[in-house]
């Protein structure tokens, strides 16, 4: 998914189509963050060349962290207010 695919529910009137793309965006940036930080990760581990990033490893596996906390916080929201996130 790219971010771009979900600019018309951010813009939605209703309030159950932007929390599924304020959702996907969420997911998707995680997603990403966790793949950087797995690939700093694993190159520590095999003593290969990092990938770029100027912050360091433990403070970008505190925001994963936090991010899946609030990706699961919406998640039991879309439960409760029965919105299907994959629609």
């Amino acid at each position: 998914m790219e971010l771009k695919n979900t600019i018309d529910g951010m813009i939605s009137n209703d309030y159950r189509e932007r929390f599924k793309a304020e959702y996907r965006q969420t997911k998707e940036r995680y997603e990403r963050l966790k793949g950087l930080c797995n690939r700093i990760e694993a190159a520590k581990r095999t003593r290969r060349e990092e990938p770029r990033h100027d912050c360091p490893i433990g403070l970008l596996r505190e925001q994963q962290e936090r991010m899946g906390m609030y990706l699961e916080t919406m998640e039991i929201r879309a439960e409760i207010e029965q919105i299907d996130l994959n629609k």
